[in-house]
C-alpha cells in the first residue's frame, strides 16, 4: 500500500526551490486540498516556521501544509492526508524523529498508504539506514536505523568525480567502503534530477538524468546505469 515519492533534492541545476519536483507532487498526490505534514526538523537552525513558508511558496498550491513541531508531532502526523519531509542534515533529522516518537508513527502511517514525499534527507531515511548520507554527522541520533521502506540504501546528490590533486575520497570511494562491510545491501545512487517513485508494487525511476545501483558481487563493485522511467522493483 505504500506511495512514496524520494527525491534527490529539492532543486535541479540552477532552478528554483522545488520547482521541478512541485509538478510531480502535484501528479503524485492528485488532491489539491490535501492536508500535508511537512516535517522540518533536518534543518540545524530549527526556523521551522521559516522552512515551511518557503515549501508553501513553492509549491504555490491549494495544500493545507502544517508545520511539524517538537511539541505537536504525533498530532500533526496522525490527522494528515500526506507525510513530507524535507532536506537538511540527515542526522539531525533522524535525531529528531526519534527524540519525538515519530518514526514509528510515520512507518504505520505510511504502510496503511498515506502518501510520503521526500526530498536530500527526506528520501535519505526512507531506506534501511542513513549510513550512506552526504552529512556532517552533527548531532547523534542514538541509531542509523531509519523508514526502512527500502530494503536497500540511498545516496542523494550523487556524484562522483576525481579532481586533480586532491586526494580525498571519490563519492564511489566512500559507498564501496559501505558496500564492503554490507555486501548484500545495494545502494541507489540518485543524481540531481531524478526520484524514485514507489507505488502499486512498483518502483521506478523518474527524472532528466540516469541513476545508477551499486552493489557487491562476490567483491566485484558493479555499478549498473539506470534511465529515466526504468523499473526497480527487482530491488524491494
Amino acid at each position: 500500500m505504500q506511495r512514496i515519492l524520494a527525491f534527490s533534492s529539492s532543486r535541479t541545476g540552477n532552478g528554483g526551490y522545488l520547482e521541478t519536483a512541485a509538478p510531480v507532487i502535484n501528479d503524485f498526490l492528485n488532491n489539491p486540498t490535501a492536508t500535508i505534514a511537512f516535517i522540518p526538523f533536518a534543518s540545524a537552525d530549527n526556523d521551522y516556521e521559516a522552512y515551511t513558508s518557503k515549501v508553501r511558496a513553492a509549491l504555490l498550491s491549494t495544500y493545507n501544509i502544517i508545520t511539524v513541531t517538537n511539541d505537536n508531532a504525533t498530532a500533526v502526523i496522525e490527522a494528515a492526508d500526506v507525510v513530507m519531509v524535507g532536506g537538511g542534515n540527515t542526522f539531525k533529522l533522524l535525531h529528531d524523529l526519534y527524540a519525538t516518537n515519530a518514526l514509528q508513527l510515520i512507518k504505520q502511517r505510511v504502510n496503511s498508504g498515506v502518501p510520503y514525499i521526500g526530498w536530500s534527507a527526506g528520501s535519505n531515511i526512507t531506506g534501511a539506514t542513513i549510513c550512506t548520507t552526504n552529512d556532517m554527522p552533527i548531532i547523534n541520533p542514538g541509531s542509523f536505523d531509519a523508514l526502512g521502506f527500502f530494503p536497500f540504501q540511498i545516496n542523494p546528490h550523487y556524484y562522483n568525480i576525481t579532481v586533480a590533486g586532491f586526494n580525498g575520497e571519490t563519492r564511489d570511494q566512500r559507498l564501496q567502503e559501505f558496500l564492503q562491510l554490507n555486501p548484500n545491501v545495494p545502494i541507489v545512487a540518485l543524481p540531481e534530477g531524478t526520484a524514485l517513485l514507489s507505488q502499486q508494487g512498483s518502483l521506478q525511476l523518474t527524472g532528466s538524468v540516469a541513476a545508477f545501483v551499486l552493489t557487491n558481487k562476490n567483491r566485484e563493485f558493479l555499478k549498473t546505469t539506470i534511465e529515466p522511467g526504468h523499473k526497480l522493483s527487482y530491488l524491494l
